[in-house]
Order: C-alpha cells, then structure tokens, then sequence
C-alpha cells in the first residue's frame, strides 16, 4: 500500500489505550540505541497497516517505569470503524511481547492530543515493607523504620507549592519547573507503603526525587521545616536520592469527557 504525505490528503485521528510492564525497556520515547515502549508498538503497529505509522505518546516515562494507564495518538490516511478499530486491538496484542498489552483503539477528534490535551497524570509510588519475590520488579522493598505520620504531613506539604526545581532532573530541557499538584498522599495497604500524587504535569525523574525526598522525612533526616526550605529556595542537589524506577507507576492519565469522534 503506497501513502500519500499527510499533507496531500485528510488524516484521522486514533487513540491507543494500552498498559505496559517497563522492567525490559528503556523508557517509553525513541531512543537511538536502545529498546523502547514506542519502537515496539510503532514498527508492529506499522505492519498491520501497511505504512509508516508513528505514535505520539503522553508523556515520557524512564527506563524501568511501569505505566497501567496510558494513551498515544496516530493519524491515518483511513477511516476505521468500530469493528475494524477492534480487530486491529486483536492483532496488535498478538504481535505484541507480553509486557505491553493494548486495551482499545478508538477515533478522536483532529485536534485532540495525547499529550497535550491531557489534563492530569497521575503515579502511584509502591514501597513493600516486607521482602516479597513477587513484588521485586513493581515496588521497592524498605524494611528499615518510618515514620508514616511525618511522611504525611510532608506530603500534604507538597501541595502547597507550585515551582519544583528541587525536584527537577539536572540539565532538563524545560521550559519552566512550574506544576499544579491536584493529590498527594500516602496509601497503606497491608505491607505495601503507597505514595499517590497527581498534577497536571510532571518534570523528568520528579515523582522520584519527591519520594526520596519523603522517605528522609521519615527516616528523620528531614524535618517539616527544612521541607519548606528546600523546595522555596532549594536546588536538586538538597533533596532526597532518587528511588529506584521499578516502584513507579503511571496509574491514571485524564482528559476532557467529549474527545472521543
């Protein structure tokens, strides 16, 4: 099958929602030398459709992290019905390695995207408070003693602010450190510590650093205070080691209720 430009004919715009285990990949964005989420799906994704087809994601994940909710957007040449939109799902999940699994693909509108339209992300950090093999490669495993109630107040603490550079990967290519915390709180459920946090965006290794940074609050190395300090006037290099990826999930990404065609 033989495609005209995406400028000499009209496009339409789809969807993929999908879930993906990121212990094997490098990340979610194309990279030159290394196993991406997005080059697996895009060069199988092309096969089926018989065309170059490239993805556009929500957003970046690092090497390692999982996300259980996550969208991209393709354009095509083609106008895909339901059943068809269903039968490429099928395919899809069967060319696919069994840590990436599709969920649906579905039209939008033209002007929808995946990143951009997005209107909040949100991760959950997973902390086993036990040594559990079966949690090895989806939480970090902390049997040392916290104190939860401070590491609350912390982070009822990160709310409060808007500018995170004390949280913000050195050397980013950002436009501003600047983001609307809409959650943060923890979740205790039987030996697992949950750190959930939601914002309309997040800068590159941020949930990580904020996680690292609560867990010296717990440790008693930082107090509620020298919190207010670090992140008003604070540089990436007072704050808390970054947690290890494996415990980091994309849980949820909203967007407007009318995108869908």
């Amino acid at each position: 099958m033989i495609w005209l430009s995406l400028h000499e004919m009209e496009n339409f715009r789809y969807f993929l929602h999908l879930a993906y285990n990121g212990t094997s990949f490098h990340g979610w964005q194309l990279q030159p030398n290394a196993i991406t989420v997005q080059e697996v799906i895009e060069k199988d994704l092309s096969k089926l459709l018989g065309g170059n087809v490239l993805i556009t994601g929500a957003g970046r994940t690092d090497t390692g992290v999982h996300a259980r909710n996550y969208f991209a957007h393709f354009d095509l040449p083609k106008l895909l019905n339901a059943q068809e939109l269903q039968q490429l799902v099928y395919k899809l999940n069967r060319m696919l390695p069994p840590d990436i699994s599709v969920y649906e693909a579905f039209r939008v509108k033209d002007d929808v995207h995946a990143r951009f339209s997005a209107l909040s992300r949100t991760y959950h950090y997973y902390i086993s408070r036990t040594k559990n093999p079966f949690n090895y490669n989806f939480a970090w495993n902390y049997v040392g003693n916290l104190d939860v109630p401070a590491m609350e107040a912390a982070a009822e603490i990160i709310k409060m602010y808007s500018d995170f550079t004390a949280f913000a990967k050195t050397g980013s290519e950002t436009g501003n450190n600047l983001c609307t915390i809409f959650e943060s709180h923890f979740i205790q459920d039987d030996n697992l510590l949950i750190y959930r946090v939601s914002a309309n965006r997040f800068l590159r290794n941020m949930v990580r650093a904020i996680m690292g940074t609560l867990l010296e609050v717990g440790k008693g190395r930082m107090n509620i205070s020298h919190l207010h300090e670090l992140i008003k006037e604070g540089t990436r290099s007072d704050a808390g080691e970054s947690v290890p990826a494996r415990g980091l999930f994309l849980e949820n990404i909203s967007y407007p209720t009318d995108i869908r065609f």
